[in-house]
């Protein structure tokens, strides 16, 4: 049996857990403690993820704004290239979703409203006679995940963290001050816990004697298609529909399509729904001219959200140097800079920015306690 004495341990590698233990480590002694193979198996892995600033609720996109300056600045020698390139956001309304569109115009900020025209000479597979309007995100820009988590895990690993994987955490008790934690081969003495374990964070506070907060992982697909011949796709944004029925996201040759479900499920190595992917290639479909021909490849990934949706960064007030970074849904990687910055802030016992500072009873865990 392995011992390890750290400060800080990190149960979960993925987006959440990578970024805070870089903000962390150097400061701190960070350990990593990963219960799949490899980091960002499951959620982060599977992300086709598209910065959109209007997406989410009012936290979230208090969160994306915040991430921005991350994001443009992200170069050398943490990463290996730019995180962001450009990709729009084209959102349509059929008479079925036209309600859910003008709710979304209603609050949005850089969204412009265009023509079902302009919507069509941008996508020219869409049918016009199922589109009532559109409007268009300019700013909606692709996200590099790989080249994030990886950097955030060299920049740790180069500040003296440790990074343990096929260990899921067992047990864990607070003693004496500090944390007692078991895998099936290491203990682990901790000052503290940051809880980044995704679909996995309510069973891993159970595990702790912590109480859970009521974390409900989503399961949501992703077909591949090949694109149609002899059409160009380089220029095309990302559609979806404004009820989030269905998106398709251009990917070189081939079209990334997703029925956007969210189905609860409880934790585990997601597996695609056959019916539920017919389903949504079908909705797909009644929107295009282009039929599917094949299915190339698929996947299903987790999403997990608090009750309310927003996500959990915050200790716990009712177990001590216990650290929720958790229930970050959909928006998990373009938040991440702006919750990895807090949370490594809130650890530290420092001051936060006014913006993120006014951020925090909207994130604490005893919202949900309540």
């Amino acid at each position: 049996m392995r011992h390890i004495e750290t400060d800080i341990a990190i149960i979960g590698a993925g987006i959440a857990g990578a970024g805070v233990a870089a903000e962390l480590a150097g400061e701190f002694r960070v350990t990593l403690i990963e219960q799949e193979d490899r980091p960002g198996y499951h959620s982060t892995g599977r992300s086709a993820a598209i910065f959109i600033r209007n997406y989410g609720n009012a936290t979230i996109r208090a969160l994306s704004r915040a991430s921005v300056p991350m994001f443009e600045a992200a170069g050398a020698p943490d990463f290996s290239g730019p995180l962001l390139t450009q990709r729009g956001l084209l959102t349509i309304a059929s008479e079925a979703s036209i309600d859910d569109f003008r709710a979304l115009m209603s609050e949005a900020d850089g969204m412009v409203e265009i023509t079902v025209d302009e919507a069509c000479a941008m996508v020219p597979v869409l049918r016009r006679e199922k589109i009532v309007a559109a409007a268009f995100e300019q700013d909606a820009q692709d996200i590099d995940v790989a080249a994030l988590h990886d950097g955030w895990l060299r920049k740790a690993k180069k500040a003296g963290a440790e990074l343990i994987t096929g260990a899921p955490l067992l047990r864990g008790s607070r003693n004496d001050g500090g944390w007692d934690l078991e895998t099936a081969d290491t203990r682990i003495r901790a000052g503290i816990i940051v809880n980044a374990a995704g679909a996995w964070a309510d069973h891993v506070a159970t595990a702790c004697g912590v109480a859970p907060l009521g974390l409900q992982p989503m399961r949501r697909s992703m077909a591949v298609i090949p694109a149609p011949e002899g059409i160009d796709l380089s220029r095309w944004p990302l559609v979806d529909d404004a009820a989030e029925s269905w998106y398709f996201k251009p990917e070189g040759t081939k079209l990334y399509v997703s029925p956007a479900e969210e189905i609860p499920v409880d934790p585990h190595d997601a597996f695609v729904d056959d019916m539920v992917l017919a389903e949504g290639l079908d909705r797909f479909e009644q929107a295009v001219n282009i039929p599917v021909t094949r299915v190339e490849r698929s996947w299903a990934g987790l999403r997990t959200f608090a009750p309310d949706r927003t996500p959990v960064a915050g200790f716990d007030s009712t177990s001590e140097e216990f650290f929720w970074l958790a229930g970050q849904g959909g928006y998990g990687i373009q938040t991440s800079p702006a919750l990895s910055r807090l949370a490594a802030l809130s650890i530290r016992r420092a001051l936060l920015p006014a913006d993120l500072d006014a951020l925090l009873p909207a994130l604490s865990p005893d919202r949900l306690r309540a």
